[in-house]
């Protein structure tokens, strides 16, 4: 009971005050930072799985964004949130993982034949659009039917909030190529969502 009890109120703490308790806890009390993985880890277990496409790595990947949030906290000055500065460890912790594991090339356009036309009115994939477990289903479907040149940036830019020239710096290519790939990455997931949706639109 009195487990519960502290628990309920760990959970009541804002994320600033968790952050402050883990950077003055004596060595070896993790209560305060079990919390903050308690908040996070599901989201950043999904989003490490559609940035590197597979379930099995992604439970790694986890666990290493994590290592490295808790001895970086030391060192965190508070000038972004720490959902922020998580989700910056994150995306740079998988784009690393990508590079080793496929090559400098992973990125390399393969010249999707996506269609450029009109204005794109694509909704952000926003993470709070993606709680119901039919919606994530989906989700995860489409996203892993998309290469990786399109679906990293992607899910860096609509799920991660990162800016075209953070993509851009991350993943080595020009500003230009950046938008670019963002946009055909938000077409062929509006295409392929639409298609398993059973909404009757064809892919490309």
């Amino acid at each position: 009971m009195n487990r519960r009890t502290t628990t309920n109120q760990r959970d009541d703490y804002s994320d600033e005050e968790l952050v402050r308790r883990v950077q003055q806890a004596a060595q070896g009390d993790f209560r305060a930072f079990e919390a903050l993985v308690e908040r996070y880890q599901d989201r950043v277990q999904a989003n490490c799985r559609y940035l590197s496409g597979s379930p099995t790595d992604a439970e790694d990947l986890t666990q290493e964004v994590f290592v490295k949030a808790f001895y970086g906290l030391r060192r965190f000055e508070g000038r972004a949130s720490f959902h922020t500065w998580l989700r910056r460890i994150k995306a740079n912790h998988c784009i690393n993982f990508l590079k080793k594991k496929r090559g400098k090339t992973f990125l390399d356009l393969d010249a999707p034949s996506a269609r450029e036309s009109g204005e794109l009115r694509t909704q952000p994939m926003a993470e709070r659009n993606i709680a119901a477990d039919v919606q994530r289903g989906l989700i995860r479907e489409t996203l892993n039917a998309i290469p990786d040149s399109l679906r990293v940036p992607l899910v860096l830019r609509d799920m991660d909030g990162l800016g075209y020239r953070e993509i851009a710096r991350e993943l080595g290519l020009g500003l230009s190529a950046a938008k670019m790939r963002v946009k055909r990455g938000r077409e062929r997931f509006r295409s392929v969502y639409s298609r398993l949706a059973g909404n009757g639109e064809e892919g490309e």
